[in-house]
């Protein structure tokens, strides 16, 4: 959890300096340049600055939700934030292994899925042997909890 937060922090640095550093340069090039009402560049400063501050926003939100977390919160038999799970998809017949994650380390191909997709909701608070049914865009998808392994596991 500490690389995200760390991941953040430096996308907030980055963010901050162009907006406290770059943009007013830009902006202040632009209106020597005269009539700011037909200034491509001026609006388009003007416009990166509202996108930057808007994304500033979200990442301070994010980090604060972030460091709010408290593992010992977190359930040690059941499905959780930092589980891995290993599910038999019970149609296919075939295991597959989820280890949730926060949505800024989501990457499906690699098998970390956000506890907030379909999936991760439908794990959530399960434990070993439950039958999990979770409703996709195809259908719906019968999943038996094979294996768990939860944060506090993997610290341990």
């Amino acid at each position: 959890m500490e690389d995200i937060k760390k991941k953040l922090q430096d996308e907030i640095a980055a963010l901050e300096r162009e907006l406290r550093i770059d943009l007013p340069q830009e902006i202040h090039k632009a209106r020597a340049h005269g009539d700011l009402s037909e200034n491509a560049e001026y609006h388009a400063a003007k416009e990166r600055q509202g996108l930057v501050n808007a994304r500033l926003n979200q990442l301070r939100k994010r980090l604060a939700d972030l460091s709010m977390v408290d593992l010992s919160q977190l359930p040690t038999d059941r499905v959780g934030l930092g589980s891995t799970v290993v599910v038999m998809d019970l149609a296919k017949d075939q295991e597959m292994t989820y280890k949730l994650v926060t949505s800024e380390e989501a990457d499906v191909a690699a098998g970390r899925i956000s506890t907030n997709s379909p999936i991760g909701r439908g794990l959530l608070g399960k434990a070993l042997g439950d039958l999990v049914r979770i409703s996709i865009p195809g259908g719906v998808r019968e999943l038996e909890i094979v294996k768990l392994t939860t944060i506090h596991d993997s610290l341990g």
